[in-house]
């Protein structure tokens, strides 16, 4: 029981600590906010009064999104951007649930080896393998938007495989061996029974992984380059000559490459720590 006198210091600590949780939010908030306000000011405001909001003389409308879609080629570059994202995250989902669920019900050394050859895979840095990566996908013909899927998934699969795993841990291994006692081949219990069940870290997976590739720029400016430009690389095209930029317009279309990611996340966010905690609990 709470006694009469200690209520009002729980109170007390609650509104301390949402007052603090406010003020990081804003924080955390502050450089979208400072993007938008920007992306409606011309190019010499945005240098000379960052923090200011669009006045008379440095309100710009909307001509730095009509003139910056343009010059980036936006709807091209977001069309090649959806495509990568979205089936390099499905094959991810795919193979990192069909590899976890084979290293955690196996109990041989090799999956023991391969499992934290997954882990270990985590903790390398991509500056370490970027120039010898971009030498073999080039000799493999890996550098175009179909290639680009399988190093994606080379990349993703680390972390993927080791959420996957610690799900399937809790996952009741009975389901499986009635569903073979019924006459299930080994991959038709899969994807019949297992990969239902993995539904909520499926999407864990999915979430976080399409927030990382719809964003990145250094792995398709290596690979694929110019000439299949996803949004990240054709915000670096608006850079004029002898380092120039127009602020202005960069601003418009990176408010427009963040509109489809924020709405995505906004609506799955409740979904990633559910899926992350649900493998923490066994039953």
């Amino acid at each position: 029981m709470i006694s009469r006198h200690e209520r009002p210091h729980i109170k007390g600590g609650k509104l301390i600590i949402g007052v603090i949780l406010c003020a990081v939010s804003i924080l955390f908030l502050l450089p979208i906010i400072l993007v938008i306000i920007n992306s409606f000011k011309f190019k010499l405001a945005v240098i000379n009064t960052p923090f200011a909001l669009p006045g008379a003389d440095s309100f710009a409308g909307l001509s730095n999104y009509f003139n910056g879609l343009a010059a980036t080629g936006f709807f091209k570059a977001a069309g090649f951007s959806l495509f990568v994202t979205v089936f390099s995250v499905a094959i991810i989902v795919l193979f990192s649930s069909m590899t976890a669920w084979f290293i955690t019900r196996s109990r041989s050394v090799f999956c023991k080896v391969l499992y934290f050859a997954f882990a270990f895979a985590m903790i390398v840095p991509f500056q370490m393998v970027m120039f010898p990566l971009t030498l073999v996908a080039n000799l493999l013909h890996l550098d175009n938007p179909v290639g680009i899927l399988f190093i994606y998934l080379g990349f993703g699969a680390g972390t993927s495989v080791f959420l996957y795993s610690g799900f399937i841990k809790s996952v009741p291994i009975a389901v499986e061996e009635a569903a073979v006692i019924d006459g299930c081949t080994p991959i038709r219990a899969f994807f019949s029974v297992v990969l239902p069940m993995l539904t909520p870290i499926s999407i864990t997976v999915a979430i976080l992984n399409t927030m990382w590739i719809w964003n990145d720029y250094l792995l398709p400016s290596l690979i694929i380059g110019s000439e299949y430009r996803t949004i990240p690389v054709a915000v670096q095209y608006l850079r004029g000559g002898h380092g120039s930029i127009d602020m202005g317009y960069m601003m418009a279309v990176i408010t427009m490459a963040l509109i489809p990611i924020i709405i995505f996340y906004f609506f799955c966010q409740k979904y990633i720590i559910r899926g992350v905690t649900a493998g923490s609990v066994k039953g």
